[in-house]
């Protein structure tokens, strides 16, 4: 593919108050989620924090992919009760998200949410969340992991007949873990498509779309050969 024909990929950013970086409000993307929309074929583009823009964007870029981040979406937004003691709010992000991915989907372009934004994704989907999964599911695996993002920190079973399992070829994969939420149900037309040893949602699609897939993982470290796949058909389906 040649730098002429790649399709733009709007990804979205990470905010951050003053300190560290800089003393004012800043934005913040890892390297190796352009990196792998680069890798894939694809041309990637910051997006900024304004629902109001939204629309513009979308009418510019031909995918989306929804990064994660150590935030929660608010629980009143998929109807939760009392919000949980650890979570933490990025309102403006959030809803600058939910326009994207919801102007995306009603376009029918390819959304990739990844960690916090498959966690969205199900909730743009009509989904809800586990606010804490220490406090839901018992004898959890331990999904903040310890050891560095770059190393798998558990297995993942891929469910058959999924687009998921399509793409990857695999029924197992490895993955890193950066999560105290999950998804809880993904939506009413959606599917779970990846699980982990302690039965926590680690994947969900929806088949209404051409392209909507969230993972729970980082697919950008591509620690398993499924990750490199899984940008491939995504940057393909924004090129069709």
């Amino acid at each position: 593919m040649n730098n002429t024909t790649r399709p733009l990929i709007g990804v979205t950013l990470d905010t951050e108050q003053p300190g560290g970086y800089s003393k004012y409000d800043w934005y913040a993307l890892r390297a190796n989620y352009a990196g792998a929309v680069i890798a894939a074929g694809g041309l990637p583009v910051a997006l900024p924090h304004d629902p109001v823009l939204a629309e513009a964007y979308l009418e510019r870029i031909d995918g989306l992919v929804v990064t994660g981040g150590a935030f929660d979406v608010d629980p009143a937004l998929y109807g939760d009760g009392a919000m949980h003691e650890t979570v933490t709010l990025k309102e403006s992000r959030t809803a600058s998200e939910l326009a994207l991915t919801r102007g995306a989907l009603a376009r029918n372009m390819p959304v990739l949410g990844i960690c916090g934004g498959q966690q969205l994704l199900a909730v743009a989907l009509g989904g809800t969340l586990i606010q804490h999964i220490p406090d839901s599911i018992e004898n959890a695996l331990e999904h903040e992991q310890p050891n560095p993002r770059h190393q798998p920190g558990h297995e993942v079973t891929i469910l058959p007949g999924t687009l998921l399992h399509r793409i990857v070829g695999a029924e197992q994969m490895q993955v890193n873990s950066a999560h105290h939420q999950a998804v809880r149900a993904p939506g009413p037309h959606a599917r779970t498509n990846a699980v982990a040893p302690d039965g926590v949602v680690e994947g969900i699609e929806d088949m209404r779309y051409r392209f909507c897939l969230g993972l729970q993982w980082h697919p950008e470290f591509l620690i398993d050969p499924g990750d490199t796949r899984i940008f491939a058909a995504f940057i393909t389906a924004c090129a069709s």
